[in-house]
């Protein structure tokens, strides 16, 4: 074939027009000798640029004509020119899959299979495959064998003469045959183990469903029973050698390559148990030990292969105890455990390409509908199906999914399943990621019938799909629900109450009852409000139900949509803000304080919605906001309430972003670093408590003097709030100084501040609906006998004189608050000499510091209380951490400025940068004592008052698991990381506490 130099040929044209990505190299393809018969065909170039990869398809035949006996070849050209269905087969074949190519050029008689088809061959069976395989007497010709009747199988396929759905179950039954078949070799190679036993296969997974992928493990389970006359356990290991014989004929690589692996993982105790047993001993697994996860496999157990009255005998006798699942005691943790997407370990950078466990893939479809059927089967046999599709039209019918809904996501599975097979064709290789090479998008695309644009069509197709899998695979749960109670169709069939209150109940409802009243409350009607209620109440379901207490989720939706129904942001504001859905739903789920905060000004939702809704104010924001309602009120109390619901509304905030860091969001992974969550609560709970106390200053003074005391006047935050590091229930330590204003005298002044304290005090715990601040001055000198409130140099005479040791460690957390700053930093430059002593601490102080902590444990520990599990008293709890800390303050201060902290955490990382603590040592007390304060947080956000231990009712105890980071039936693993957690640092603290290590 010649043409000018520099100009295309006419062929090299049409090869582009019919798709070809390489025209240059099929032109030498086409040029070859062997080809020379029917490269002018037109025919030939139209059925070639038919298929998914025209060079690919040219390249296969090529090397089939090659390989061919050379008498051969002709008949082989004659007929793919003359006979279109053998064409359309054959290339199609080779345009789709590489890895078959392979196959016909080592076996080039096998294109024969492809010539012509009875009726029968349309929709071959098990009988048929068998047939098929029948000659195969070794595991290489069982292969060669298995891949002629692929051929075949993958031809109807590729040119559409079956459906994904029956592929699918094609490719099951050819399993089946294959088993048998490598089961026959087996029994033929040790006759004396199959005269002892009957062996049973029984299929599951896919294969047991009936729909499974071209390359895919067979999951499978072996009943074995002795024959007569032969003891059991002779007769179980003639089964066990027959069956491992089995696995490897169809697992093993030989010169013809390999099948598939055969899996037995899903048997009774997985891989630690053994590979056969009997049909008693299976039972008694299942009766006493097995999960929920294990009777969810269970719904596709099919009897394949072995002795077939066996196989059925196990498949009836463990039918029954599926349907009972639901029932079981941890239903509901399994199921929540289980309905969570687990994604952790697919790498990041192929979690998008993901078709199977990525957001919006198979398995998403596949859960969904085994969950319903677990649900529901218990009562509707109709559910009884082990095949995805044919369930999830039961499901349809039966009114338990919607009918658009089960439309949707028929129509997507079967794309990705679609999408599925071709990716795994092409080299018959267990995959399921979407390549990334443009060529390989290419062939998949056009394979799936996309020719204008392939790779942009595919993209947008399976994106699209996957969007849809991720929308509706959650909201199928709950949207029949609403339907059940709004009852808008009447023409569609719907959940019974009967049956919605039993899918509420294994969803973690705990009064499926009143969940339905509150979702006809929320959702019946044709107003705009309900509308649009129901769009958002079967996403919220799920939020829900992933949460502890699912009912005071509702419960609290209910209440705040009746508060806020009519405003017209809220729901607009839920619809349209997708974070801020979620976020609510987590907020009102996780305990009852962040609702009580909310319930109290419900339009603090918005701050949801809000991408810097979650962020804490600063305290100078703070202050201005407060201060500037105080100046705006008209008398002291009015100002106060103002600046109390500001408190409840930044309260609201913290505890909203608390939850939402440690909880996480479907777009958002919870925090992980829990050192952050616990100085961001302390932080900013302090700066809140600081703008409120300066507030609640201001407005006293106001009230009497106008702006002017005639003292001045300072609040100097102690313990916790000094150190930033209150938690949700703490209250203000605080210590009141006063210098009296020139010309002012010591009677006047010291007057003034008292009033002025009492004032504040009674102020910020009037009865109201917010949460009041409750102000502790029992840190100050003599205690709760001595002055409220001291002059600077009142303080001064007293610490120069009287201060006893624990006052000089107690002032380690001394810092101005509110009030005259001046008078803050003199009070603090007063007492740094007595909390950073010169040269540290003498050995009498430090023996009464151990001897104080010792009498604190002895005498302060609650009776009753686990010293295990005490967060502040404890073992290794937060009073064994600071008070390790504080005495390294005390002793070292003076010489290493990075002590000079009042945050626990600080001056800790200070003491090891100093080399005063070994690393290990530090991280230890570290982890601890954030762990301890995370407990004391979840407590009081999970039970709305403060707590130092876990709680003891059950759902309280989940509840605070999840805020700490662990899924439902793990509450014994959380107790058991505390207490090794507190133990590790306990031992740190004898050494470095007790030990004189200082």
């Amino acid at each position: 074939m010649t043409t000018v130099p520099g100009r295309r040929s006419s062929t090299f044209t049409r090869l582009l027009r019919h798709g070809f990505t390489d025209p240059s190299a099929a032109e030498q393809l086409l040029d070859l000798d062997d080809l020379a018969s029917v490269r002018s065909d037109p025919v030939l170039l139209e059925a070639l640029g038919a298929t998914a990869d025209p060079d690919l398809a040219l390249r296969g035949l090529v090397r089939l004509v090659e390989a061919e006996e050379e008498g051969e070849r002709q008949v082989l050209l004659d007929t793919l020119v003359t006979a279109k269905p053998l064409r359309d087969r054959l290339l199609g074949v080779l345009g789709a899959s590489e890895a078959l190519g392979d196959h016909l050029a080592r076996h080039p008689r096998d294109w024969q299979a492809l010539v012509t088809y009875e009726s029968i061959d349309l929709n071959p069976g098990v009988a048929e495959f068998e047939r098929g395989l029948a000659d195969a007497v070794d595991p290489d010709s069982l292969r060669v064998a298995y891949r002629r009747c692929m051929l075949t199988l993958a031809a109807r396929d590729v040119c559409g003469t079956t459906g994904i759905a029956q592929t699918a179950a094609e490719l099951a039954d050819l399993a089946t045959a294959t088993l048998r078949a490598a089961l026959a070799i087996a029994r033929t190679a040790a006759p004396e183990d199959a005269a002892q036993c009957r062996l049973a296969v029984v299929a599951m997974g896919k294969c047991g469903g009936h729909e499974l992928n071209y390359v895919s493990d067979v999951d499978v389970i072996f009943v074995g029973e002795a024959r007569d006359g032969v003891e059991e356990h002779k007769a179980m290991q003639a089964a066990t050698r027959l069956a491992a014989h089995m696995m490897r004929i169809c697992s093993e690589t030989t010169a013809e390559g390999t099948i598939w692996e055969v899996d037995a993982n899903l048997r009774p105790e997985g891989r630690n148990g053994p590979l056969v047993r009997t049909l008693s001993s299976h039972l008694a697994y299942y009766q006493r030990w097995a999960k929920t996860w294990e009777f969810q496999a269970l719904l596709k157990a099919r009897a394949v292969a072995g002795d077939p009255e066996l196989g059925q005998e196990y498949v009836d006798a463990v039918s029954p105890l599926v349907w009972q699942a639901a029932d079981r005691e941890n239903f509901v943790p399994d199921v929540q455990k289980m309905r969570r997407r687990v994604v952790d370990n697919i790498p990041v950078d192929r979690i998008e390409r993901e078709l199977k466990l990525g957001p919006g893939g198979l398995r998403d479809v596949e859960f969904a509908v085994q969950l319903l059927q677990l649900v529901h089967g218990r009562s509707d046999a109709s559910l009884h199906s082990g095949t995805t599709l044919e369930a999830l039209r039961a499901l349809a019918e039966g009114g338990y999914v919607g009918r658009a809904d089960a439309a949707q996501l028929d129509e997507a599975y079967r794309f990705l399943r679609s999408m599925e097979h071709r990716i795994q064709l092409y080299r018959l290789r267990r995959t399921h990621l979407v390549p990334e090479d443009e060529a390989d998008l290419r062939r998949l695309g056009r394979s799936l019938g996309m020719r204008t644009d392939p790779v942009a069509e595919l993209n947008k197709a399976w994106r699209r799909h996957a969007s849809v899998v991720r929308r509706l695979h959650e909201k199928i749960f709950y949207r029949p629900l609403l339907d059940a109670v709004a009852q808008l169709a009447p023409a569609e069939s719907r959940l019974s109450a009967k049956a919605a209150a039993i899918r509420l109940e294994a969803l973690g409802y705990a009064d499926p009852g009143a969940a339905l009243r509150h979702l006809e409350a929320l959702s019946s009607g044709v107003s705009r409000k309900a509308a649009i209620q129901r769009t958002l109440l079967p996403v919220l379901l799920g939020w829900f139900a992933d949460s502890a207490d699912p009912d005071a989720g509702l419960l609290g939706f209910r209440k705040v949509s009746d508060a806020l129904g009519k405003t017209p942001w809220y729901l607009r504001l839920l619809r349209d803000e997708g974070a801020a859905a979620e976020n609510l739903a987590r907020v009102l789920s996780a305990g009852r304080l962040a609702p009580d905060l909310l319930m109290r000004a419900p339009e603090a939702v918005a701050i949801l919605g809000d991408p810097e809704g979650l962020t804490p104010r600063t305290r100078e924001h703070l202050e201005q906001e407060v201060l500037a309602a105080v100046g705006r009120a008209g008398d002291a109390e009015s100002a106060v309430a103002v600046v109390r619901g500001v408190r409840r509304r930044e309260l609201f905030r913290t505890t909203a972003a608390d939850i939402i860091g440690s909880y996480g969001t479907e777009d958002s992974p919870a925090e992980q670093d829990h050192g952050a969550l616990v100085d961001r609560v302390g932080s900013a709970v302090t700066d809140l408590n600081a703008a409120t106390i300066a507030g609640a200053l201001r407005a006293a003074v106001r009230e009497q003097w106008g702006d002017t005391l005639p003292t001045r006047f300072a609040v100097i935050g102690m313990g916790r709030f000094g150190g930033h590091e209150l938690s949700y229930g703490s209250d203000a330590d605080v210590l009141f100084v006063h210098r009296p204003r020139e010309g002012v005298s010591d009677e006047e002044a010291a007057r003034a501040a008292n009033a002025v304290v009492g004032e504040m005090r009674r102020l910020l715990q009037l009865p109201t609906a917010d949460p009041p601040l409750l102000i502790d001055a029992d840190l100050r000198p003599e205690g709760k006998t001595g002055p409220l409130v001291r002059t600077l140099k009142s303080y001064g005479a007293y610490y120069r004189r009287w201060s006893l040791v624990w006052e000089s460690q107690a002032l380690l957390r001394a810092e101005h608050m509110a009030g005259d700053e001046e008078l803050g930093r003199d009070f603090i430059e007063l007492v740094n000499p007595l909390r950073y002593p010169a040269e540290g601490l003498g050995d009498d102080a430090v023996r009464e510091i151990r001897r104080l902590k010792a009498r604190m444990e002895s005498e302060r520990m609650p009776r009753g209380a686990d010293p295990t599990l005490h967060a502040k008293l404890g073992r290794g709890g937060l009073s064994d951490v600071e008070w390790t800390v504080q005495l390294m303050q005390m002793q070292h201060g003076w010489a290493e400025p990075g002590l000079r902290t009042t945050r626990t955490r600080e001056a800790l990382a200070a003491a090891c940068a100093a080399g005063l603590i070994p690393a290990e040592d530090a991280e230890m007390l570290d982890e601890a004592w954030v762990l301890a304060t995370r407990v004391r947080n979840a407590v009081m956000l999970v039970r709305g008052r403060p707590g130092d231990t876990f709680p003891s009712d059950p759902r309280e105890m989940t509840a605070v698991g999840r805020y700490l980071g662990y899924e439902p039936g793990h509450v014994g693993d959380m107790l058991d990381d505390y207490r090794r957690i507190t133990r590790r640092a306990r031992a740190v603290v004898e050494e470095r506490f007790y030990g004189a290590v200082v």
